[in-house]
């Protein structure tokens, strides 16, 4: 087993200091209440490399903890909502890492269920080609990042939801093994 440490330092850096900054910034809604334009903060714990799944098979180990940060300016379509997101998943084993951003579109219904999905890019500190049989073959450290979500929204504020993504670099490169993750994450929406 081999241990990123070092190469997601500075973006997660980066995403602290937006987090922060956004968390502090006004902005005018609707109703006439302050709001930052961070529309919702999301944690959560992912099965890393989960088997059966897009990619289909399985080499690396761990949780990743997820954090996420999903914006005010919003674009209503299909019934839905379309906001920016970043966020990071962080593996607990030293495997593959990543910082990803894109736009998520939701559904919510009235009885507080809600679905979103989403396309975007991903970085991460994980091998490009097959070095061992215990990493992804990647192919490439720019990839798509492709997410689902399910969930419920309690409280006004609160959403309890299962989480799924999806990163690889669509056959764009020889080796393009993916890497899915699946789990379940809390949010709290400003």
């Amino acid at each position: 087993m081999r241990v990123h440490a070092v190469p997601l330092a500075a973006p997660l850096a980066a995403l602290s200091i937006v987090l922060g900054s956004l968390l502090a910034a006004p902005s005018q809604a609707d109703d006439g209440k302050a709001h930052g334009i961070l529309n919702e903060f999301k944690i959560g714990v992912l099965h890393h490399d989960t088997d059966n799944l897009w990619s289909g098979f399985r080499r690396e180990s761990g949780a990743d903890i997820n954090l996420e940060a999903i914006f005010s300016p919003s674009y209503d379509v299909l019934s839905g909502t379309i906001r920016p997101a970043i966020g990071a998943s962080i593996n607990s084993s030293g495997n593959t890492s990543k910082v990803y951003g894109g736009l998520r579109w939701q559904y919510e219904t009235a009885e507080n269920l809600f679905f979103g999905i989403g396309l975007g890019a991903a970085v991460h500190n994980g091998d490009t080609d097959l070095k061992s049989n215990d990493t992804k073959a990647l192919g490439s450290k720019l990839l798509f990042h492709i997410p689902l979500e399910a969930g419920y929204r309690f409280g006004g504020k609160h959403a309890l939801s299962i989480y799924f993504d999806h990163i690889s670099n669509a056959y764009t490169q020889d080796a393009n093994e993916g890497l899915d993750t699946l789990g379940l994450r809390y949010g709290y929406r400003f």
